[in-house]
């Protein structure tokens, strides 16, 4: 039990360091101009 709780700490710990380093890169602006695209072509504007 004391290991998997250990895994999901490092785990969790992981993807929040990987989200603020996406987050400084600028990832996130990048991110949402890719799903408005794709938004836009499911309902045929673009």
């Amino acid at each position: 039990m004391q290991d998997q709780r250990w895994i999901s700490y490092l785990l969790a710990t992981a993807g929040i360091i990987l989200i603020l380093v996406g987050l400084a890169r600028g990832e996130a602006a990048d991110v949402m101009q890719k799903a408005v695209l794709i938004c836009l072509e499911c309902i045929g504007i673009r």
